[in-house]
């Protein structure tokens, strides 16, 4: 997902780490073991003069990740791995509302979970920029889909 946004217009800094959960701290191994409450989660700030939430959205859902697989991306299984959109104000939280009941009239079984964003952990230096050092790796993929 960093990857992804990293190389999108209007994106000034993607920053892999941790979201969501209650634990005081995260680091990639107390995440990993499924317990802090965090999630992998991927900090965008951008342009809104150059690109807008709505296209950034549509980019998540569409480019970077499967909003129909549940505590999952690919290979990596449980709860920290679940679909989420961290919303900042309730203007973004709307706006992921009308997309995903766009996507789910259209047929698509979303199940990305909506949660206020409280604190956000940057991941430790070696878990960060993980496709432009792994990118040729068949573990590393995007998906193009129209929605």
């Amino acid at each position: 997902v960093q990857g992804v946004f990293q190389h999108t217009k209007g994106v000034l800094n993607a920053v892999s780490g941790y979201a969501g959960g209650p634990a005081k701290m995260a680091t990639y191994p107390m995440v990993g073991t499924g317990v802090t409450g965090h999630a992998e989660a991927v900090q965008v700030t951008y342009d809104p003069s150059q690109i807008s939430y709505g296209k950034l959205m549509h980019i998540y859902f569409s480019v970077a990740h499967d909003p129909t697989e549940l505590n999952r991306q690919g290979p990596d299984i449980g709860d920290q791995y679940r679909s989420a959109v961290f919303y900042v104000d309730d203007a973004q939280r709307r706006t992921t509302e009308r997309l995903i009941a766009l996507l789910r009239a259209r047929g698509l079984a979303v199940v990305t979970r909506l949660e206020p964003a409280v604190r956000f952990w940057p991941a430790e230096r070696k878990h960060r920029d993980y496709y432009l050092r792994n990118g040729k790796t068949p573990y590393c993929h995007t998906r193009v889909k129209r929605f």
